[in-house]
């Protein structure tokens, strides 16, 4: 897939839960691609919950968000079209194996062909051996893989991944660094973490900090 001017930015972001919680507050900043951003901070400051605004599954509380792709700004309802999002919340039927769970996705994407798309995902983060083991013999490590091919079944130009690294082994941080050079080389990655070997896959850096603060760095 060949790659494709991305970007994002928000203006005074704020993001509440309820009358008391605060995930994001006044939060500014404006990024393109090619390239990985780094969204740090510490518990709490509104990691996650900025991912899953830019993916289009939350309302801002306040300000505003966009995705702009080839300088046209995206419908906030077609986002979750072109961006991919792997949260350590994404669960999968345990009763399928990890490929069925993929090509069930795709179909549900409208995808042209699920079962290919689905093969080269899972190739990409070193899961092809394991494609047709059912998720429920997968380790936790495994179900980390399958989390971030889900990200990328649909080859996103924006990829969207909150701690991609967690219970990864050695060979599994390889596998999805190597997907996470490729993605952004392709379009623009944010990884939510506070992994060190995470952050410096980045080129940039988004430091959030108590109430949801933040600085582009």
């Amino acid at each position: 897939m060949s790659a494709v001017a991305v970007g994002v930015r928000a203006e005074g972001l704020t993001h509440r839960y309820g009358r008391i919680r605060t995930g994001v507050a006044r939060l500014t900043f404006a990024f393109e691609g090619p390239g990985v951003v780094a969204v740090t901070g510490p518990n709490g400051s509104g990691k996650s919950t900025l991912l899953r605004i830019l993916a289009g599954l939350l309302r801002p509380s306040e300000g505003s968000t966009a995705v702009t792709l080839d300088g046209r700004e995206l419908p906030r309802t077609l986002r979750r079209t072109r961006a991919g999002l792997a949260s350590p919340e994404l669960a999968f039927y345990d009763e399928l194996s990890g490929e069925e769970n993929l090509v069930f996705a795709a179909e549900a994407r409208g995808l042209p062909a699920p079962a290919r798309a689905a093969g080269a995902a899972l190739e990409r983060v070193g899961l092809a051996r394991r494609a047709r083991d059912r998720v429920a013999a997968y380790s936790s490590g495994m179900k980390q893989r399958l989390r971030l091919a889900f990200a990328l079944l649909h080859e996103p130009p924006l990829v969207l991944l909150d701690e991609p690294a967690s219970h990864l082994d050695e060979e599994g941080r390889a596998a999805a660094e190597a997907a996470v050079r490729d993605a952004a080389s392709r379009g623009l990655v944010l990884v939510a973490t506070n992994d060190p070997e995470e952050v410096r896959l980045a080129e940039r850096r988004l430091a959030l900090v108590a109430r949801g603060l933040g600085d582009p760095a």
